[in-house]
C-alpha cells in the first residue's frame, strides 16, 4: 500500500510542480509539460513493477503511435479559446476531435498492420 502512495504522491507531484511554473512562466511551464513526464512515470512504474521488458516496449510504441493523433488536441484547443469560445466548450470540443481522431488513426494503423 505504501508503494501506491509513493507512487501517488510522485505523480501527483510532477503535475502540480508543471501547473505552478506555468503560474508564472508559461514558457517553462510549456517545455516541462511536453516532456514526456507521464510516460516516462509510467514506464519507470511499470519496470519497478514487472521488470518486464516486452510489455515496456509495447507501452512505449503504442505511446509514440498514440502522440500523433493526440495533436488535434494541441492544435484544435487553441484555436477555439482564440475564437472566443468558452474554455469548456473549448475544452469538449477539442477532447471529443482527439478521440475522433484516435479512432481514425487506429484504422489507418491497422491497415497498415500495425496493432496496438
Amino acid at each position: 500500500m505504501s508503494y501506491y502512495l509513493v507512487k501517488l504522491i510522485l505523480s501527483a507531484f510532477v503535475i502540480v510542480f508543471i501547473s505552478e511554473i506555468s503560474k508564472s512562466n508559461t514558457f517553462f511551464g510549456s517545455l516541462l509539460a511536453s516532456l514526456p513526464t507521464i510516460s516516462l512515470l509510467a514506464i519507470i512504474w511499470l519496470f519497478y513493477d514487472t521488470g518486464d521488458i516486452l510489455k515496456i516496449r509495447q507501452l512505449s510504441i503504442g505511446i509514440f503511435w498514440l502522440t500523433i493523433p493526440s495533436l488535434v488536441f494541441f492544435i484544435t484547443f487553441p484555436i477555439f479559446l482564440k475564437n472566443d469560445f468558452n474554455f469548456i466548450y473549448s475544452l469538449i470540443l477539442a477532447v471529443s476531435l482527439t478521440i475522433i481522431s484516435y479512432k481514425i488513426f487506429l484504422i489507418i494503423l491497422k491497415n497498415f498492420g500495425i496493432n496496438i
